[in-house]
């Protein structure tokens, strides 16, 4: 489980985020989303520790991250949009070396890594190096990077933005068998299809602060429309100030 708990974040003086609270639960696929600006990105970094919160804080499985980061990032797999691939290595090469820096023997690194290969779809390029890999290509191999250590809490950011209609099913499929396995993950998309077709559970969040949280039914009932993104829409609008 992740949770967030009242946590905020300024930048000179500018709150990016001001108050957000929100649970992650395991087995559950939670949609993060929001217009631009809206302080998903920020919300994200802080929830996989790359930025401490000013107030309030983060867990996972019940660890404070910013207590006990490398604990709880143990526990953490995380794919972000800047996939910051090593176009020298291979992708085969990537899952190695960030199995190693989880702490895994070459053994379990090389076994996770045929794991991951198959379950991917990587035969075909997992012993190229990553120069000149497409969209698609890149994104598999991170989110093999991200899945490596086999940890209990994913968060996926824009895991399908730009991919083709053949990736992003892999993808796709790859959420579903980690929620049926009981872990947490935790994605954000501007892909309303995507989040009605993949998410138990949807957290809206506009200027900075939660606007909506529940299940796709709920989210549609609170803003009386029966459209994801008519919905999502008119919740994000009705939190703009006049």
């Amino acid at each position: 489980m992740i949770e967030a708990l009242h946590i905020s974040k300024q930048f000179a003086g500018v709150s990016a985020v001001k108050d957000i609270s929100f649970q992650a639960e395991a087995g559950q696929v939670t949609g993060l989303l929001g217009p631009n600006g809206a302080g998903k990105s920020t919300t994200l970094r802080m929830l996989y520790g790359l930025l401490v919160p000013d107030t309030g804080k983060v867990l996972v499985d019940g660890i404070d991250i910013v207590v006990a980061t490398n604990r709880a990032q143990s526990r953490l797999g995380v794919m972000t949009d800047n996939h910051g691939l090593y176009s020298r290595l291979t992708a085969r090469e990537h899952i190695h070396y960030f199995g190693r820096l989880h702490g895994m023997s070459e053994a379990q690194v090389e076994a996770r890594a045929c794991e991951l290969v198959d379950l991917l779809g990587m035969r075909d390029i997992a012993d190229r190096r990553t120069h000149g890999f497409s969209q698609g290509e890149r994104t598999k191999v991170s989110m093999a990077q991200c899945l490596v250590h086999n940890p209990a809490n994913v968060i996926l950011d824009e895991p399908t933005n730009g991919l083709d209609v053949m990736t992003t099913r892999v993808v796709r499929d790859v959420v579903g068998e980690l929620k049926g396995m009981g872990i947490t993950v935790l994605f954000s998309s501007h892909l309303m299809h995507e989040v009605a077709r993949l998410c138990d559970k949807i957290v809206i969040v506009s200027m900075g602060e939660v606007v909506a949280d529940g299940s796709t039914d709920m989210i549609r009932s609170l803003a009386g429309e029966q459209d994801l993104e008519d919905a999502f829409v008119k919740l994000v609008e009705q939190a703009i100030p006049r």
